[in-house]
């Protein structure tokens, strides 16, 4: 992959982030983001359909759909809602990060995040994340791929599952994420 290529799926990416902008209402905007994260869920479910059921037993759930670049340093950002299953409200969310490291690649990420507890739900509604770490390698179109685009990390309370929906990565990095409430659609 050449770099015209990361830049041009970078364009792409933040175009389809722009994209949302453009709803006219704040109740269009939020049904937006609710069918996006739907869509999201569903493709994850698809991967891994054992996650239906865990999502169903959990305090509430996060569904992110992110876009990211990187090359030695890196950014990503996106949105997404977390879901209480009790009282089955949402929180509309953005998030973004940064890293640095042995790495290259442009992707679309669709993130499932379960929380076990509600107290770990609020937390993370609150307060967002910290550091991040890995390896990656993997490429997808489409949502169809190989290598380490799919994946999941338990941390305690809370449980993540990455879907790589389009793009290639590979490397080795540290970084931070953070994410906050979209205070537009809350």
């Amino acid at each position: 992959m050449n770099i015209k290529s990361i830049l041009g799926i970078s364009a792409l990416s933040l175009s389809l982030v722009a994209g949302s902008a453009f709803a006219a209402t704040k109740a269009e905007k939020q049904a937006e983001a609710l069918k996006a994260t739907s869509a999201a869920r569903d493709r994850i479910y698809a991967k891994n359909p054992a996650l239906k059921a865990d999502v169903a037993k959990a305090a509430g759930y996060a569904v992110f759909t992110t876009y990211g670049v990187s090359f030695i340093v890196g950014g990503s950002g996106g949105t997404g809602v977390v879901h209480d299953n009790k009282t089955s409200n949402n929180t509309f969310m953005k998030i973004g990060g940064a890293s640095a490291g042995f790495q290259l690649g442009a992707v679309e990420n669709d993130v499932l995040v379960i929380f076990k507890s509600a107290a770990a739900m609020q937390g993370f509604v609150k307060n967002g994340w910290g550091a991040t770490g890995g390896v990656a390698a993997g490429a997808a179109i489409d949502g169809k791929g190989a290598g380490g685009g799919q994946g999941g990390t338990p941390m305690g309370e809370v449980q993540t599952f990455t879907l790589t929906k389009n793009g290639l990565e590979a490397g080795l990095s540290i970084g931070g994420v953070k994410a906050w409430k979209d205070d537009e659609l809350n």
